[in-house]
């Protein structure tokens, strides 16, 4: 484990003339909604942290922590499962997004673990599945009670059976058929010894708020969320980049081509797609177009099984 420290000023809370009214939107209500959650849990629960990869949802969710608690700084370090096969351009941004919001990283090596025989290496060459030892170890050595996660419902079926306080057991494990009601908005984070809680303030978001949010707080990201000349080979019908950690095999068909990335996760698994979106309003329209989830179109690590989200959320995983 490795721990920095940055101090910085995180971004205001926009204000409003003393008086003025003003009708609450879709986004506004998802922003409410998602700081009220982020409250609850840090008032009612010890011992948080936020996971964050430097990816669109983490960030979006470590924006709203930001708001939740201006003009204090954020009352919780950040946690991140770094496997080792993560795009640079992500890892170059978290630092800085850590650095401008003056918060604390809490970084797990999966690689650590495999030099050290704890894990092993597997064949498909993918390591997102090897985060969930690290990121069980992480939260028992800080004694974690609760976890914010960037996960919505909509992204994935596992993921649409979850509460927005979701109890892991004393083995980090889930069971999605032992959670509890959430009804008027009443969440109970009630663990015991042992246990522990994920909380996932995004549930009700669409892929399409994410981006109309960014768009309208002006949020920044890294540069692979748009749209941009890379090097691409095709494998299971997704666009891999070429790189360290994918390689195409001899007969492949190398191609530059523009593309971005709608959801970061390992070089190995994540899929690029083909677009002329340069700028945050092309992403919200070609978002709004799309059919398809950005985890269901360009991530191999969900494609193992029918079931490989929810497998690995009951081993403990985000």
């Amino acid at each position: 484990m490795t721990t920095t420290d940055a101090r910085a000023t995180a971004p205001t809370t926009p204000s409003h003339a003393p008086g003025q009214r003003e009708s609450l939107d879709a986004l506004d209500a998802l922003e409410n909604e998602a700081i009220h959650i982020i409250r609850e849990v840090v008032a009612e629960l010890e011992r948080p942290a936020l996971l964050f990869s430097g990816g669109k949802d983490s960030v979006v969710l470590a924006h709203l922590a930001a708001k939740a608690f201006w003009p204090a700084p954020l009352p919780f370090p950040l946690l991140h499962i770094d496997t080792g096969h993560n795009f640079p351009e992500v890892l170059e941004f978290r630092d800085a997004q850590v650095a401008r919001l003056g918060a604390r990283l809490v970084v797990a090596s999966v690689q650590d673990y495999l030099d050290d025989g704890r894990l092993r290496e597997r064949a498909d060459g993918t390591r997102n599945p090897l985060q969930t030892l690290p990121l069980l170890d992480a939260i028992a050595e800080h004694r974690f009670g609760v976890l914010f996660g960037g996960a919505r419902r909509d992204e994935e079926k596992a993921r649409a059976k979850e509460r927005v306080l979701s109890l892991r057991d004393e083995f980090g494990q889930w069971d999605p058929r032992n959670q509890r009601p959430e009804l008027w908005n009443l969440y109970n984070g009630r663990h015991r010894p042992g246990e522990h809680v994920r909380a996932f303030p995004l549930s009700n978001w669409t892929e399409l708020d994410i981006w109309r949010y960014i768009e309208r707080e002006a949020i920044e990201l890294p540069s692979l969320y748009y749209a941009h000349d890379r090097e691409v080979f095709e494998r299971d019908g997704m666009l891999l980049a070429v790189g360290p950690y994918s390689q195409p095999a001899e007969a492949a068909d190398v191609r530059t081509v523009r593309v971005r990335y709608r959801t970061v996760g390992d070089m190995s698994c994540t899929g690029a797609v083909e677009s002329d979106a340069t700028h945050v309003s092309d992403v919200v329209a070609e978002v709004a177009a799309t059919r398809l989830t950005e985890r269901g179109a360009t991530r191999a690590d969900d494609r193992i099984s029918e079931a490989a989200m929810e497998d690995r959320k009951k081993e403990g995983y985000f």
